[in-house]
């Protein structure tokens, strides 16, 4: 990967539009979770000590796109960076016809999915965002899976575009965790469907020691197995999938170890009556939300071993207290780990919220189909944009 950086760059009296992912959960007006805007302060405030001038832009939702929508609003984003930042930062409503920032060093762009064609990476708005600044940043990892006119488009048109800290870090991150990894490598994945994480678990299950399996996509492996799931959420035309994944494993010295006990119920609410079944031994009627005691003595004892982790998602609906208790195990067993440790996806970041383990992982990603993307062995975007205009620059120069 050859790119042009920040660090690269001499920034002093320069314009500097930086695309960074403030899309942050809001309620009643106020930023509930600031992880991605803290993640973003280490490269804002390396601009403002070379000299630049700050331009920040982000997306917020999924508006409708063309049109101002004030529950999408970044006005709690731009208050909460002015708490962090200690300065104000203004909010700019209209800017894509330019920015006067007056005496501000730094300042936020009002949601970019406002303005019409953002999302189809329209020629003329990335046009219209590269004539704002003399440089522009690409640093939101998160969103760098997609060719939108704000993280694409701006790249080909700016007088300069190159990579911010925080993108870089991220990608470093992952590239230990995928090319030279130490071993023992475990990789916990949970969610709901094997379809939706299927090329994440066909690549990893070709470099891990342990493919650790959890929520819906655990179901699924099991009915693989042979055992009957009651009426768990699994996919029947996928079971095929599981088992050529599970031989593929075997066959290179791996293991996906399978539940030994779950935690069932009738019905996913606070009330419901809670059983700990051996996985041969579930009802027809009673669907599984979480991993039992023994499987979490398994599972624990895998990831204490491990030398490398990478966590995405949680084993188990850990939403409810009493389905909870195997994402929390497993969250504490990563965090006291030894090894180096990685974490991404939106669920586990709450996970890691509620557990207050986010000081114990070596990296966090802010990413969710980012981070998906580069463990799946595909090639960001952004990254393929800025590859391409560093090669022309070079061909110019």
């Amino acid at each position: 990967m050859t790119i042009l950086t920040m660090s690269d760059l001499d920034l002093k009296g320069k314009r500097v539009l930086i695309r960074e992912d403030f899309n942050v959960p809001i309620k009643n007006g106020v930023v509930t979770s600031d992880l991605r805007i803290r993640a973003a302060l280490p490269t804002i405030k390396l601009a403002l000590k070379k000299g630049a001038k700050v331009m920040l832009m982000s997306h917020l939702g999924r508006p409708p796109e063309g049109a101002y929508d004030p529950n999408f609003s970044l006005a709690p984003v731009a208050q909460q960076l002015s708490k962090l930042l200690k300065m104000d930062v203004p909010l700019i409503t209209n800017w894509i016809g330019g920015v006067n920032m007056g005496e501000a060093p730094v300042v936020l762009l009002e949601n970019v999915r406002f303005n019409h064609g953002e999302t189809d990476n329209n020629v003329e708005l990335s046009k219209k965002m590269a004539h704002l600044c003399d440089v522009f940043v690409m640093d939101a990892f998160a969103t760098s899976h997609r060719a939108e006119s704000s993280t694409c488009g701006v790249i080909k048109y700016a007088k300069e575009a190159c990579a911010g800290p925080l993108l870089l870090s991220e990608l470093d991150a992952l590239n230990k965790i995928m090319e030279k990894p130490a071993h023992p490598v475990v990789a916990i994945v949970g969610g709901s469907k094997v379809s939706t994480k299927l090329a994440l678990l066909d690549s990893l299950v070709k470099k891990v020691d342990h493919l650790i399996i959890g929520g819906g996509i655990a179901n699924t492996f099991l009915a693989a197995d042979g055992y009957t799931v009651g009426k768990s959420l699994y996919e029947p035309d996928l079971i095929d999938e599981a088992e050529r994944l599970t031989i593929e494993a075997k066959n290179r010295g791996a293991e996906i170890p399978q539940p030994i006990d779950v935690v069932t119920a009738e019905k996913f609410s606070e009330d419901a009556e809670d059983s700990i079944r051996l996985v041969s031994q579930i009802d027809d009627n009673e669907k599984i939300f979480d991993i039992g005691p023994d499987t979490i003595k398994l599972f624990t004892g895998i990831i204490k071993k491990a030398k490398t982790i990478l966590w995405n998602g949680p084993v188990g609906a850990f939403e409810i207290d009493k389905f909870s208790k195997g994402t929390e195990a497993i969250a504490r067993a990563v965090a006291d780990s030894k090894g180096f440790k990685v974490a991404g996806g939106g669920d586990t970041l709450a996970a890691i919220e509620k557990y207050k383990i986010d000081g114990k992982i070596d990296y966090i990603s802010t990413g969710g189909g980012a981070f998906l993307t580069v463990l799946e062995g595909k090639k960001l975007p952004v990254i393929a944009a800025l590859e391409e205009r560093y090669s022309k620059n070079e061909a110019v120069a």
